[in-house]
């Protein structure tokens, strides 16, 4: 087992599926003890039975301040710091701008956008007392936008915008910011657009070249991690080899 990370406390959002599974297990995999949040609590209870090593599940909804707080309260109270927090909540509702649902923008701004606001604020005192890192995990549409993908590009762009931010007031006090923007990876993320002809413009990208699998992504998070503390990988941009944009 790669200890890299034994003694570290993570908190994970979105954790009961995809990307945010992934990561869980590959903390607890690197020895890191690991509070996994999300809303299901059926994947939370496979996770936690799937893992290695120590996963907390909490459900968290990252929309709700209260529940955010809540979720970093259990690390802090039940094991006394918080060293790492890994935001990737999100969700994606691809849909041309014309005609759109605006109640779908409203709760992609929330869930990715305001959601991952939250959890920064709420954690970042520890964070501070920690040394600690702060993962947002983004997307390549944070750097190129298209047709379909307005609003949740909107909310990507937003969190490089953020994270950015954030990085520069937090640098002089040891604090790192690590932004991982994935490609097209092979997680249910596509399931969730109501839009029928988005919906099968992404199952036809995904047929056309080879995907990645959130265990990639994984891999990215726990590398950012476990960097001495004088080193800060500050973005990551994660395409599959045969993605062009």
């Amino acid at each position: 087992m790669n200890d890299t990370l034994t003694g570290k406390v993570a908190l994970v959002t979105g954790a009961s599926s995809g990307i945010g599974r992934a990561t869980a297990l590959a903390l607890g995999r690197a020895g890191a003890t690991v509070i996994a949040g999300a809303r299901r609590r059926d994947g939370l209870d496979a996770l936690v039975s799937d893992g290695p090593g120590e996963i907390i599940a909490v459900e968290l909804d990252v929309t709700n301040r209260d529940s955010v707080a809540r979720a970093v309260a259990v690390a802090v109270d039940r094991f006394g710091r918080l060293d790492a927090l890994v935001n990737n909540a999100g969700l994606m509702l691809s849909g041309m701008i014309d005609g759109a649902d605006i109640d779908e923008w409203v709760r992609m701004v929330e869930t990715n956008l305001l959601g991952s606001m939250y959890a920064v604020h709420a954690a970042l005192p520890y964070l501070i007392e920690s040394h600690g890192t702060v993962v947002q995990v983004s997307s390549t549409v944070a750097r190129n936008a298209s047709p379909g993908n307005g609003a949740y590009s909107a909310t990507k762009f937003g969190i490089a915008a953020f994270s950015e931010s954030l990085r520069q007031e937090v640098a002089g006090r040891g604090v790192r910011v690590v932004q991982v923007a994935p490609g097209f990876v092979a997680t249910e993320l596509t399931t969730h657009i109501t839009d029928p002809t988005m919906r099968a413009a992404a199952g036809e990208i995904a047929k056309s070249f080879r995907t990645l699998d959130p265990e990639n992504i994984a891999e990215a998070v726990v590398y950012a991690l476990s960097q001495p503390a004088h080193v800060s990988v500050n973005e990551m941009l994660i395409r599959p080899t045969e993605q062009a944009r």
